[in-house]
């Protein structure tokens, strides 16, 4: 395997990992570098949400001046490893993407990498959760980042206790059977700088209204949920990151930067609770968005301190 020039260019590569074929036949996962100018052990693997892909080169920019070699991964259907056998974001077990994160930690071990730092955002704050838990006494990394982790379904109660689990059932039996994304349409055009936001990316990996999901995807966020419900045991330090509320415009509103339009932040605080680490850190942030790091700059940059200052403690050189 070789790295070639990413589509973002700027100094990033990438590297195609031809997995073991799955229910859909051919299965990759793409590798994302930035290597640093300055020779460094450290490194930070980042895993992308749901509907999402690695384009936030801000975070690449921040750790790369922290003296850390940059790495992302665009999972199996997600973005740069989309194959024409694909449904995107498709999966049935969210265990299905840890051949993708442990070829990518071994990878990164190979390349010199000795302290690593696993960040996931939103859906991946979910499955690096999990993985952190199967991966124990075995870990290639050192800390987790959790940045608005998907730890339950920001519906009503009613539908969380009888909708959801029915829809779970439902998803075991008949796993492809097409069910409506219920996400604000606001939140993509919150962040594209071709409507309100300043971000550049990808429509076609990341599109404003995703792909539709199905009863099968619904059976594995579900049946992860209730794996951190029932308490989740870390060996390693974990930092949770997430607004200080969630807002819910049914028109578009400058408020979409003033909160977390996707999740319900009281579950992210609640279902963090039933973690246990040698080391567990809670931290919301005010005029914080969705993806914290792509919030407005004087809030992305205090989460960025955070991060860093949290780093200082807890990821020793």
């Amino acid at each position: 395997m070789q790295y070639k020039e990413d589509v973002l260019k700027n100094g990033f590569e990438q590297m195609t990992m031809l997995q073991n074929d799955d229910y859909e036949g051919k299965v990759t996962a793409t590798l994302i570098r930035k290597r640093n100018s300055v020779a460094s052990t450290k490194a930070i693997l980042c895993i992308h949400g749901f509907n999402d892909y690695f384009y936030q080169q801000i975070i690449a920019e921040e750790f790369l001046k922290k003296g850390y070699h940059f790495y992302a991964l665009d999972l199996r259907k997600y973005g740069r490893s989309i194959l024409p056998n694909h449904l995107a974001n498709n999966v049935r077990n969210l265990q299905e993407y840890y051949e993708d994160i442990d070829r990518a930690l071994a990878i990164i071990r190979e390349e010199g990498c000795q302290k690593t730092v696993l960040y996931g955002h939103s859906t991946g704050g979910l499955i690096i959760t999990l993985y952190a838990e199967d991966r124990k006494g075995k870990e290639l990394f050192d800390v987790l980042i959790c940045n608005s982790p998907f730890y339950d379904f920001n519906v009503p109660s009613i539908e969380k206790k009888a909708g959801i689990p029915l829809l779970s059932i439902f998803g075991k039996m008949v796993p492809n059977i097409n069910l409506p994304v219920g996400f604000s349409k606001f939140y993509g055009k919150s962040l594209h700088k071709d409507d309100f936001g300043e971000w550049d990316f990808n429509l076609k990996w990341k599109p404003h209204v995703a792909t539709a999901i199905n009863a099968g995807w619904i059976n594995a966020i579900h049946e992860g949920h209730l794996r951190v419900t029932n308490g989740i045991s870390l060996d390693k330090p974990i930092l949770v990151l997430h607004a200080n509320k969630s807002v819910y415009p049914k028109e578009w509103s400058d408020e979409m930067f003033e909160g977390d339009a996707i999740l319900n932040v009281t579950d992210i605080v609640e279902k963090a609770k039933h973690i246990e680490s040698p080391q567990k850190d809670v931290i919301g942030f005010d005029h914080a968005m969705h993806d914290l790091v792509l919030s407005r700059k004087p809030t992305r940059d205090l989460v960025f301190e955070t991060i860093f200052n949290w780093l200082d403690l807890y990821l020793k050189d």
